[in-house]
């Protein structure tokens, strides 16, 4: 059954609009003014005409409606939320999709991923400063991460990891290619970006930094040695016998830390990552928050947390 016929199917829709209703955000109108009671009340005809419109490549979502959030430090940042008809087919589809793509995932990514959360981030956190001795620290901030994902560059690392039919990955660049109208009126195009409010964003944004994720893990925990270890802890001892840099990564969405035993390793990996980021991802790194950090005497932030190495007794631990 191709993947299509998975998301046009009756009963997938049924449960979209199900699990939308339990979204507070699902009350939050888009352009058109209309709210998840709207759809409700005329379920079934929404979805006959979602699986009409995707079975035969006429779908075409609205207007995204761009809101500015206040942020801490008295700034904003864009909001993008398209109309719930369309939060309901990106619900259709991140339903069939989620299950395929969270297998190709990295165990060390937790940001909106099933059965993951931001206390297991910390725990791995933690865990590295206590158990594993790693102090230092590369602290990276990619400039406006969603409103610059490259929409091409998204749509062949979907290719890769195995959304191959046709009639989706043309699904999603429309979806991708929608316009935006600003609080002012007037109307921008979408050349790259996807949507902060959209349903389907965050996972389309792991898609993006999973290969970014499987980078950092060849260097080190995923290194390729002529010796087949039996367990994971006698590769790695091995592995610190070597000239190569102990790196290990932690990251919730956009937010992510790169851990190492040495400044001069961290300070390698921050340039070999910054590289990566703009070559392979056409991602750029803000300069004035991304930056190594010795946990023995500064901390870090983290998910809302402020992270120190602390001495206790003779060991230092993790202080959040």
């Amino acid at each position: 059954m191709k993947l299509i016929d998975k998301i046009i199917c009756e009963k997938n829709i049924a449960i979209a609009i199900s699990n939308l209703k339990k979204n507070k955000g699902s009350k939050t109108p888009g352009i058109d003014g209309n709210t998840i009671l709207d759809i409700i009340e005329n379920k079934e005809q929404i979805i006959q005409k979602i699986k009409v419109e995707l079975s035969v490549g006429l779908y075409k979502p609205s207007l995204i409606k761009r809101i500015e959030i206040p942020k801490e430090n008295g700034k904003t940042r864009p909001l993008g939320i398209p109309t719930i008809y369309d939060r309901v087919v990106q619900q259709s589809i991140k339903q069939i999709l989620e299950p395929i793509l969270d297998k190709k995932f990295h165990a060390n990514s937790f940001g909106f991923r099933p059965n993951r959360s931001a206390e297991n981030a910390i725990a791995l956190n933690n865990n590295l400063i206590n158990r594993g001795n790693l102090y230092f620290v590369v602290d990276i901030d990619i400039k406006s991460f969603f409103d610059n994902i490259n929409h091409n560059k998204l749509i062949k690392q979907l290719y890769k990891i195995g959304i191959k039919e046709a009639k989706i990955l043309k699904l999603i660049k429309v979806m991708l290619k929608s316009n935006v109208l600003l609080p002012d009126g007037s109307i921008i195009k979408s050349i790259k970006g996807t949507p902060q409010g959209g349903v389907l964003s965050p996972l389309l944004a792991n898609v993006v930094l999973n290969e970014l994720d499987w980078w950092i893990h060849r260097q080190w925990s995923g290194k390729k040695t002529q010796h087949d270890y039996g367990a994971q802890n006698h590769k790695e001892r091995a592995l610190k016998k070597t000239k190569l840099i102990e790196v290990k990564l932690v990251r919730y969405a956009d937010d992510f830390k790169l851990f190492c035993r040495s400044r001069k390793n961290a300070e390698i990996m921050f340039s070999l990552t910054k590289n990566f980021l703009k070559k392979r991802l056409k991602l750029e790194v803000s300069r004035e928050k991304s930056k190594v950090i010795n946990l023995k005497k500064k901390s870090s932030e983290f998910l809302g947390f402020r992270i120190k190495a602390v001495r206790n007794k003779k060991k230092r631990t993790a202080r959040t």
